[in-house]
């Protein structure tokens, strides 16, 4: 089948209407077995984790009081922006890779290649990040159950006395790349069954702490003033994401170009509902200044004598957050292997399992190398490897929906973005007002990190493109 080639060098573009020329040929294909509710369930997965079980606390404690509740309405409404713009090109462009693959048909080559080099170690960060955090709450339960673990193995280096290596979390990140190489459709229900037991575990914290609230910890609403509100968004911005991880797995869905653009919109919707109603439950039972912002909930359902949910709590963290280590670990996956299939990387590495159609080298490789970040670099090193991709991926993907629509407003489109261009400009200048927020280590890391990516591309991606090829005849 002829390669068709639009522009060249690294502005090169694939050419959207043969976008699924790879899946049709002898290429490496991945299985399309996922349908609306379990695209939802790893989108709802990805987005809810953390962001109730800390950072809402955190963020009520010390920057915007009973006024966190207005941070994730803030953050909902600027992920909203990009989401409507992820949900445009899911519809559009069902194919692996999210930011990635919109970008190089969009902008062309060398800002899909920009985008997807990012998220290969953003995503990765992530995975490592939430496995660290889990590993402090099972450390916790532990304790609880009066058991005593040895030193060497509950820390990174230079974490603590005796500290080696994080051993739970290493091992969590090789088990999460085991449960993806066994094949999407046996995974989602995994995930799907654990999404379901997080948020019924949320909702059980919602309702019980429902009747405990004392109206009178709202007031002041405000004690940090409107900016504390707007500090705040910029901390929950990072649990108010995942459907961007979520959108990679275009390619397994059962009807993508109906399906994508729901399960995107659903999961974010879901996941604010339940954010909203924890922050009121949160701030509610116990005044701002006396909640823990480590563990918020286990301290307010303490401070009105429910001291027996706390390791409930404990447990619906752990299983809430491992969630996201599957939506991301996911994520960073399917860029690779839609990398490699460009031929941007090398094609060993698209290689997928003869019959449960997924790439298992990819996964392994993410699986240990997450594995190794989060056993040995603590928590606050790892994470400073989070933010400014995500960040980037949305600009890209917000400015390349634009573009777009009006280079080729004929194309058809399972959906549209409303407010065109106002809401995808917002996403735009939101994510970069967000980006202003990152510390100098963090632009550092991503130089050094891009530095390496421009080598790569220059040395072997631009010669070794798909595009780069002669047309057959």
């Amino acid at each position: 089948m002829a390669r068709l080639r639009a522009g060249e060098g690294i502005l090169r573009r694939k050419p959207i209407e043969h976008i699924e020329e790879t899946e049709l040929g002898e290429g490496p294909r991945l299985d399309r077995s996922l349908g609306l509710s379990q695209l939802t369930a790893i989108g709802v997965g990805g987005i809810i984790g953390a962001g109730i079980f800390t950072l809402a606390g955190t963020v009520a404690n010390g920057t915007a009081g009973p006024a966190v509740l207005v941070s994730f309405l803030i953050a909902g409404l600027a992920s909203a922006c990009a989401a409507l713009s992820y949900a445009e090109f899911a519809g559009l462009i069902p194919k692996a890779g999210s930011a990635y693959t919109y970008g190089y048909a969009v902008l062309g080559e060398f800002a899909g290649w920009f985008i997807g080099w990012d998220l290969l170690l953003e995503y990765t960060a992530i995975v490592a990040v939430v496995a660290i955090g889990i590993s402090g709450y099972f450390g916790f339960l532990v304790q609880e159950m009066g058991a005593k673990l040895p030193a060497w193995m509950l820390g990174a280096p230079g974490t603590g006395a005796g500290h080696r290596v994080d051993l739970f979390a290493a091992v969590l990140c090789l088990l999460i790349a085991w449960l993806l190489t066994q094949g999407i459709r046996s995974a989602a229900r995994f995930e799907t069954f654990v999404v379901a037991l997080k948020v019924l575990v949320v909702l059980v914290v919602i309702g019980v702490g429902f009747f405990h609230i004392d109206t009178g910890n709202y007031h002041p609403f405000f004690p940090f003033g409107i900016s504390g509100a707007f500090t705040g968004a910029a901390t929950v911005f990072f649990a108010v994401f995942g459907y961007d991880a979520m959108s990679t797995a275009a390619e397994e869905s059962k009807d993508a170009q109906r399906h994508m653009p729901k399960a995107i919109i659903y999961s974010l919707a879901i996941s604010m509902v339940l954010y909203v109603l924890a922050c009121l439950v949160l701030t509610g039972m116990q005044n701002y200044k006396d909640i823990d912002p480590e563990s918020g909930f286990s301290s307010a359902f303490k401070s009105v004598g429910l001291a027996g949910l706390a390791d409930v709590i404990a447990v619906g963290a752990i299983i809430g957050i491992l969630t996201v280590m599957f939506t991301f670990m996911l994520g960073v996956t399917r860029v690779w292997f839609s990398m490699s299939r460009d031929g941007l990387l090398p094609a060993w590495f698209a290689k997928t399992h003869p019959t449960r159609h997924v790439p298992t080298r990819v996964t392994w490789i993410v699986g240990v190398g997450s594995a190794l970040i989060a056993g040995f670099v603590p928590i606050g090193e790892a994470a400073e490897l989070t933010n400014i991709g995500i960040l980037l991926a949305f600009v890209v993907v917000c400015t390349a929906v634009i573009v777009l629509r009006y280079r080729r407003p004929d194309l058809p489109r399972a959906f549209r973005t409303p407010w065109m261009p106002f809401l995808p400009a917002l996403g735009v200048v939101f994510s970069i007002w967000l980006i202003t927020f990152l510390q100098w280590q963090t632009w550092v890391r991503f130089v050094v990190w891009f530095l390496i990516g421009c080598v790569i591309y220059f040395g072997y991606s631009y010669r070794r493109s798909a595009l780069a090829r002669p047309p057959a005849e």
